[in-house]
C-alpha cells in the first residue's frame, strides 16, 4: 500500500474536546489544521465513555453531555473545514533539516506539519478489566466498560461494580430506567463525591437501590448472556441476579509512540511552560489533560485557554514573516467573515 502525503500548517493529535476547540482557535489566525485520533469518531474521552453524562463546569452551559458539547465543538469549527484521520494513531515522527515534522501513522499516512499539537488526554486508554474467569465471552452482551447509550440498560438488572465518581454517577443516572440496580464494592466506603454518596445511600435507605459489599469472582449464564454475578464477601458467598455488568475498575492510560519522541515527562505527562505551552521541542505544544505544569488542573476549561495560547505562539512558526495582530470575534470583521457572521 502507497503513503499518502499530507502537507499542513498544524497537526492536531487527539479530537476530543480540547481537540476540537484547538480547530477553532488556529483557524481563526489562518492556520491550516488536520486532526488524527486513534478512535472511530471525534469527541474523545467524552463522546467515547460519556456521552450522555452531564458535565456542568463548562462556562455557560449549566448542563451539557459529553456528545452535546463535541457536536457544539464540531459545529463551532466548521468553517475553518479541518479534516480528521479516525483510526489511526501516529507511529513516528521526525524533523526535517528546514524544521518541518515527518509524522506517520499506522494508517499509511504520512503529515508534513510547521507544527504539532498534542491534544491525546491520557493518551490512548483502555478500561482496567477486573480479573473474573471467562469475562471476555460476556463483554459486549453482557458486560460493559463504559454507557454509551443509556436507553440500551432500560429494564435490566444492573449490576455496577466499583467505588469511584464513574461506578457512582451511573448508578443514579440508570436507577430510574434500569428494572433494578444494584451496587457492588470492596469496602463501605467510596472515593466519590459527598454528594454522589448521600443520594446513593438515600436510595438504599429507601429500599430502590441495592448495596452490597464484596468482590465477584465469577459469572453464570449461556452464550454471553448474563444470569447472575457470584460475589464473595464479608457474609460469604453471594449471587446478584443481573444480566448486565458494568465495572468501573478505572482507565489505564498510554502515552503510546509519544513518548519516545524525546520530549520532557513528569510521571507520564508532558511537561509545558505556561506562556506558549510548547513542550521541550519547539514547534510542538501540548494541550489538555496530557500535558503538565505546576498548577496543573484536569479541567475541560483549562485546556481551551491553554489552546489560546499556545495558538498565539504557533501563529509565529507557521507565518514568520507576519506580524500578528491581536483582535476579538466580537468586534473584528475579519475574524467575523472567516466565521461566516458578518
Amino acid at each position: 500500500m502507497s503513503t499518502t502525503i499530507i502537507e499542513t500548517d498544524a497537526l492536531i493529535i487527539g479530537a476530543g474536546p480540547v481537540g476540537l476547540f484547538t480547530i477553532f482557535e488556529f483557524g481563526l489566525l489562518d492556520m491550516k489544521c488536520h486532526v488524527v485520533d486513534i478512535l472511530d469518531k471525534p469527541g474523545g474521552q467524552c463522546a467515547e465513555l460519556y456521552p450522555e453524562k452531564p458535565i456542568y463546569d463548562i462556562p455557560g452551559l449549566p448542563v451539557v453531555t459529553g456528545q452535546q458539547l463535541t457536536d457544539a465543538l464540531l459545529e463551532q469549527a466548521r468553517p475553518f473545514g479541518a479534516e480528521f484521520h479516525f483510526n489511526h494513531m501516529v507511529t513516528a515522527l521526525e524533523r526535517q533539516e528546514d524544521g518541518i515534522f515527518r509524522v506517520s501513522t499506522d494508517g499509511d499516512i504520512e503529515f508534513r506539519a510547521k507544527v504539532i499539537v498534542i491534544a491525546a488526554g491520557g493518551g490512548s486508554f483502555q478500561p482496567k478489566k477486573p480479573p473474573i474467569p471467562g469475562i471476555e465471552a460476556y463483554e459486549g452482551s453482557s458486560v460493559f466498560y463504559s454507557v454509551k447509550k443509556m436507553e440500551s440498560f432500560r429494564g435490566r438488572d444492573v449490576l455496577i461494580v466499583g467505588g469511584g465518581d464513574s461506578a457512582l454517577d451511573w448508578t443514579l443516572n440508570l436507577f430510574p430506567i434500569a428494572n433494578h440496580v444494584t451496587l457492588l464494592h470492596r469496602r463501605d466506603e467510596f472515593r466519590a463525591a459527598p454528594d454522589s454518596v448521600k443520594k446513593m445511600r438515600d436510595l438504599v435507605s429507601e429500599g430502590r437501590l441495592d448495596l452490597r459489599i464484596g468482590q465477584v469472582t465469577a459469572l453464570r449464564g449461556d452464550k454471553g448472556m448474563l444470569d447472575a454475578a457470584i460475589a464473595k464477601g464479608a457474609e460469604g458467598e453471594i449471587e446478584i441476579k443481573a444480566n448486565a455488568l458494568l465495572p468501573f475498575f478505572g482507565l489505564t492510560m498510554k502515552l503510546g509512540p509519544i513518548a519516545d519522541w524525546g520530549l520532557n515527562l513528569t510521571e507520564n505527562l508532558i511537561k509545558v511552560d505556561t506562556e506558549k505551552f510548547e513542550t521541550s521541542e519547539p514547534r510542538i505544544f501540548a494541550v489538555g489533560d496530557i500535558n503538565w505544569y505546576p498548577g496543573k488542573l484536569k479541567l475541560i476549561l483549562s485546556g481551551f485557554h491553554e489552546v489560546a495560547l499556545a495558538a498565539q505562539q504557533a501563529y509565529h512558526y507557521v507565518y514568520p514573516d507576519k506580524r500578528l495582530v491581536f483582535q476579538y470575534t466580537t468586534s473584528s470583521t475579519n475574524l467575523q467573515k472567516k466565521l461566516g457572521v458578518a
